[in-house]
């Protein structure tokens, strides 16, 4: 009989460091412990999400407290960590994003390295369907051993940022937003990529910072903060990112990524197939968890699409009086449709793909998701 996933759920109270190496020490020990997953001499990536260059508390990348314990964890085993990344967005420095969200004080403290991934190589695809081979970070396929490490936060194209969705920082610079403009608005392609990169990767072990989580209009500074005080782990990401969704009372069919993981035969998206250890689900499922307005995925010939893009689709839309100009969303669009245009933002709607780029980088929140008219309307009625 093949033993099912395991899914660890630890409640988590804050990010003090002794307290968040406690509690993801707690979630590993569930799982086997470190040694279960690293040996001695292994070289380990720790991959964290680090979209943009905001604060801790600002709720959108992976906290450095949790880095760091994992990070012990590691070495503890005698392993050696390296923290990498690629962040989102083609104006993004590194340094700068490094050094804002902690993570540079983090390596320095523990004397590891911070790398970013700036080489790819091309890996053959093992699951057939569209995907023939996809070009990922060289740092990443070098590494003995993935630890997994993302923020649980909304996102306005894929539902939430999970485990599976966490490895697109595999993607290097430029080349996320050619695939944000490959998927243009079929999030069904995107999500079907985004689970041939997972499978290739393979990460070891993921864990998930939940203690404080995003909702509402993520995965950017439009987004809100919720305290949910939980830290998740599993070694089948597609597995744990069920979980979490259940957690937060999410059907798995709602999730791009779980459906895709489904069709594709990749990783277990069936509750009853899922071991859950540690608190109970009942005891910690969220009811009122805030959904991102999603982009709507289009189809049909040109003209009912650029009708139903304008009309039903979301899109994003600035707010004027906190939008500083910076033209950081400018740099970020990947086919070119915003511009300044008598001190404001102008958006060429017709040829925007709806990848929300500028809502993931905009370093103000001033980026704004604005449901389609027609959509408004269908809501009313509904």
């Amino acid at each position: 009989m093949i033993n099912k996933p395991q899914v660890a759920i630890v409640k988590a109270g804050s990010y003090n460091d002794n307290h968040v190496y406690k509690d993801i020490k707690n979630a590993v020990d569930l799982l086997g412990g470190i040694n279960r997953f690293v040996k001695k001499g292994n070289k380990v990536l720790l991959k964290p999400n680090l979209l943009s260059a905001k604060p801790p508390e600002a709720g959108i990348t992976t906290h450095p407290a949790v880095i760091k314990a994992v990070a012990k964890l590691v070495m503890d085993a005698g392993a050696i960590p390296f923290i990498g990344d690629s962040p989102g967005g083609r104006a993004i420095n590194f340094e700068k994003v490094a050094a804002i969200t902690g993570m540079k004080q983090a390596a320095d403290e523990l004397g590891i390295k911070l790398v970013e991934f700036k080489n790819s190589m091309e890996l053959s695809a093992t699951n057939g369907g569209i995907f023939k081979k996809l070009n990922v970070a060289k740092e990443a396929v070098d590494a003995d051993v993935i630890i997994n490490l993302p923020k649980l936060k909304t996102h306005v194209q894929m539902f939430l940022t999970l485990g599976v969705k966490n490895m697109f920082g595999c993607i290097i610079g430029l080349q996320k937003a050619q695939w944000h403009f490959k998927a243009g608005v079929d999030r069904k392609y995107f999500a079907a990529m985004l689970v041939e990169l997972y499978s290739l990767l393979k990460p070891s072990l993921t864990i998930v910072d939940g203690i404080v989580a995003m909702e509402g209009d993520g995965p950017g500074s439009a987004g809100k903060l919720r305290n949910l005080g939980l830290v998740f782990a599993g070694t089948d990401a597609v597995a744990l990112d069920t979980v979490i969704c259940n957690a937060l009372s999410i059907k798995e069919e709602e999730l791009p990524i779980l459906a895709a993981a489904k069709e594709k035969g990749i990783g277990i998206t069936e509750m009853e197939k899922i071991d859950v250890l540690g608190e109970r689900l009942e005891d910690v499922r969220i009811h009122d968890f805030i959904r991102p307005k999603m982009i709507d995925v289009m189809f049909g010939p040109n003209l009912l699409k650029k009708f139903l893009m304008n009309n039903i689709t979301s899109k994003p839309i600035e707010d004027r009086k906190m939008c500083t100009l910076c033209s950081k969303c400018i740099e970020a669009c990947p086919t070119d449709i915003i511009s300044i245009q008598n001190k404001r933002l102008d958006f060429n709607y017709d040829k925007c793909i709806r990848c929300f780029c500028c809502l993931e980088v905009c370093p103000e929140g001033a980026m704004q998701v604005k449901q389609g008219a027609l959509l408004k309307l269908f809501s009313y009625f509904s």
